[in-house]
């Protein structure tokens, strides 16, 4: 159900999978935060490998880009990550939180 409703809200509002699956599995399933991190990071990284090779059938991947976009997002998840174990869970809960409503007024300023 969780998958279906990130799929449906990733959709409609261009919002990415972890902002709905990471509180629907603390809020539903009693996941810690940072559990609750890493299972969204792996879902999103099947996710994105599946996404990639449908598009690459389709002849729209541009390798190139991708790798682009790709590798400073690796560095992204190293730091964000060290940066996690570091925090107290509240912390991280209080600063997911922020990010989501500051992605929902952006999304109302559209």
């Amino acid at each position: 159900m969780i998958g279906t409703a990130a799929g449906l809200f990733s959709g409609v509002f261009g919002v990415g999978g972890g902002s709905v699956i990471v509180p629907l599995l603390v809020l539903w399933l009693g996941y810690h935060e940072r559990e609750a991190t890493g299972t969204s990071l792996a879902a999103i990284a099947f996710i994105a490998a599946f996404a990639s090779a449908v598009q690459a059938a389709y002849g729209n991947l541009r390798l190139l880009d991708g790798l682009v976009i790709g590798a400073p997002a690796v560095g992204g998840v190293l730091i964000g990550a060290w940066l996690q174990q570091r925090l107290a869970g509240r912390s991280i809960m209080l600063l997911f939180a922020a990010v989501l409503v500051a992605a929902a007024v952006e999304l109302l300023l559209e």
